[in-house]
This record gives structure tokens, C-alpha cells and sequence, in this order.
């Protein structure tokens, strides 16, 4: 009579159940930890990138020193121009702070 029978067991049901949930299980943390990796990654690329956008500014356009903030996605990016180790020269810094989804980031450079 069992042969004949073209349904599932219960038994083949709550393994396979088990399973995909012991799968779900291992892979929702490596899920949130990517997505987590993934947020700072895009805030650091911005930062870079005003970093980047500040210092062709003042290499092109001559553009003066100040300091002032920048919101990109409900975040705030602080550019903030001081003195660097040579005094002859600034430094410009974007810093972001910290958040529940990110930790503080700050990326300085000089002009060349």
C-alpha cells in the first residue's frame, strides 16, 4: 500500500522543513554581516569621493579654505580643512560620525 502512495510523509515533510530552516539559520547572519560591510563601504566611497571632488577644487578652481558639511543619504559628511604637519600646507579631512549601521570614519589628504 505504501508503494502505491504518490504524496509526501509527514516525516519527509518536517525534515526538509528542518533543513531549509537550519540553512536559514546559518546564512541570516552572514546576510546581515554583508549588508553591514556593504553600508560602510558605500559611505566610505563617498567620503573618498568628496575627499577627492575638495582637493580638485582647490587644485583647479583656487577654491578657499572652509569648512563645512555635506548630506549624502541622511548621512552628514564634515569637510573640515586644518593645518597638516608641514606648515606650509593644509590638510583637508571628511569625516563621518557614528551611527547605529556604521562606525566614525574620518579619510584626510593633502593637495599636491
Amino acid at each position: 500500500m505504501l508503494l502505491k502512495n504518490k504524496g509526501f510523509f509527514l516525516l519527509e515533510l518536517l525534515l526538509s522543513l528542518s533543513a531549509w530552516l537550519l540553512i536559514g539559520l546559518f546564512l541570516l547572519p552572514l546576510l546581515i554581516d554583508l549588508t553591514s560591510q556593504y553600508k560602510q563601504l558605500e559611505v566610505d566611497k563617498y567620503a573618498r569621493q568628496l575627499l577627492y571632488e575638495e582637493l580638485q577644487a582647490k587644485l583647479i578652481d583656487g577654491q578657499s579654505y572652509e569648512s563645512y558639511s555635506v548630506f549624502l543619504n541622511g548621512k552628514e559628511f564634515k569637510i573640515n580643512w586644518r593645518d597638516s604637519s608641514d606648515p606650509s600646507s593644509k590638510e583637508v579631512c571628511v569625516k563621518v560620525e557614528e551611527n547605529s549601521f556604521y562606525p566614525n570614519t574620518e579619510i584626510c589628504g593633502v593637495p599636491e
